[in-house]
């Protein structure tokens, strides 16, 4: 094979690749389920042939949603420098449940995957922890430091609450509607804060 020949070969799977991982994007945005034959479809190849690529689903969509969640700090931006904890965690919460819903065909393959194969959970995003330790930055020289169990805990229960699986059982289980499920999710997050920062003050 001519040093030209396997560089046009290189270039060729580069652009298949490219195909997949922009088809598998457009997917996503449009809130549709995703599937590897979906994606193939729409980037026009089979469904071998994105396999070859990707091993599994999860690994395409986790390539395919790489820069799509902005760092927390700028997620968070719109607060300019408001400190009270329980704004943020409504605001950092809301934020989640309205990105997930704008890109739930592949939050719930991803969900998926991690459900029935255990070991993928780490392919996961997981966007929910990093909003929520920036939205409780206030209390890192207070609740932190006068029980530090019990920040862990609320720690914990916001990631629960401010999460895609909270969203879905709203939606799918509790039957409400999105906005209804956004909003009865942030109240339940604003509440744990709140009750968090009444301790303090005792």
């Amino acid at each position: 094979m001519t040093a030209q020949a396997g560089t046009g070969r290189t270039n060729q799977k580069q652009r298949t690749r490219t195909a997949i991982v922009a088809a598998a994007r457009e997917l996503i945005t449009t809130g549709a389920e995703v599937t590897m034959p979906a994606i193939a479809r729409a980037a026009l190849v089979s469904e071998a042939t994105t396999y070859r690529y990707f091993p599994d689903l999860p690994s395409l969509i986790s390539e395919a949603l790489a820069g799509a969640w902005p760092p927390p700090a700028e997620a968070l931006a719109p607060l300019g420098d408001c400190a009270d904890p329980v704004e943020r965690v409504a605001f950092a919460c809301e934020f989640l449940l309205r990105g997930v819903l704008a890109r739930q065909g592949a939050v719930r393959a991803m969900i998926s995957a991690s459900i029935t194969r255990p070991d993928s959970a780490g392919a996961r995003p997981g966007i929910r922890f990093g909003l929520i330790d920036h939205a409780l930055l206030p209390l890192e020289g207070t609740l932190a430091v006068a029980d530090s169990e019990a920040f862990a805990q609320l720690k914990r229960d916001l990631a629960v609450v401010v999460s895609a699986e909270a969203l879905f059982t709203l939606t799918d289980l509790c039957r409400l509607d999105p906005e209804e499920a956004v909003t009865s999710a942030v109240r339940t997050a604003t509440t744990l804060t709140e009750a968090a920062v009444r301790a303090i003050a005792r």
